[in-house]
């Protein structure tokens, strides 16, 4: 009896943080990934730490040439795809009457248009393996914050394109899912978080603490995993509880 090929996956913005973590959880269990990003010097660094196992793929998901070309070099090097995680992003906060048109459009080409180009380039990849697709939006997505007029709107509309990508692609065994991270502890986000910003945090968030890349990676695993055959459309926060909360005061709460 010949052995099963190794299912395969594709992550973007794979050259560091959520993406990365989640390359290695998939690679430990099991799958072949490849690391997509438009980051050279980081790719390559990233792609050294899986020792010759990894696919690089550089390119940039907002440049609507890059998607299929991408799909085509991975199907190539692999043979199949199994899975897609469309986590590559760009994070610009600022105050609406700021937001100029160059700027909106620049976090939706690479959040929003990234997106929609990668899955669509995917799909015939995806019949043949009935696979699936996990979309990274963001707890911005599903509550407004200020000054995030651009990020929420480019996250809010994943989670739309998200469950517009179940509905249709569900009749040919194409399942996707969108995670919506709250705040993670990445080198980024402690560069920029003043103290008092992660004590607001820990205060808003039942968990009281920030997650980490890899608690956000297992999500993403288990979604693109044959442990999740049933769920689709589905849009899952992994954010210690802080969407559950709402407008609550944590000045309310008892322990």
């Amino acid at each position: 009896m010949a052995d099963t090929p190794a299912k395969v996956a594709l992550i973007t913005g794979a050259a560091r943080g959520i993406g990365l973590a989640t390359a290695h959880l998939m690679a430990a269990d099991g799958w072949r990934v490849a690391l997509l990003d438009r980051d050279e010097d980081a790719l390559k660094e990233a792609a050294a730490q899986f020792d010759g196992a990894a696919l690089s793929l550089l390119h940039d998901v907002s440049d609507p040439q890059a998607a299929p070309q991408a799909i085509r070099e991975c199907v190539t090097h692999f043979g199949r795809l199994d899975a897609l995680v469309n986590n590559a992003g760009v994070a610009d906060f600022g105050p609406i009457e700021e937001t100029d048109f160059a700027r909106w459009r620049r976090v939706m080409e690479t959040n929003l248009d990234g997106v929609f180009l990668m899955s669509q380039a995917a799909i015939p990849a995806l019949k043949e393996t009935k696979g699936a697709i996990v979309n990274i939006a963001s707890i911005s997505g599903l509550r407004a914050s200020t000054l995030r007029v651009a990020y929420g709107t480019s996250k809010s509309a994943v989670i739309q394109l998200t469950q517009q990508q179940a509905a249709e692609l569900g009749e040919y065994g194409i399942r996707a899912n969108a995670v919506c991270p709250g705040p993670v502890r990445t080198k980024l986000a402690m560069a920029v978080h003043t103290q008092d910003i992660i004590d607001a945090y820990h205060d808003a968030i039942p968990l009281n603490r920030y997650g980490s890349e890899r608690e956000i990676g297992e999500v993403i695993a288990f979604l693109c995993s044959p442990k999740a055959s049933y769920v689709t459309g589905q849009i899952i926060a992994a954010d210690g509880g802080f969407q559950s909360t709402g407008v609550g005061l944590p000045a309310l709460r008892t322990l």
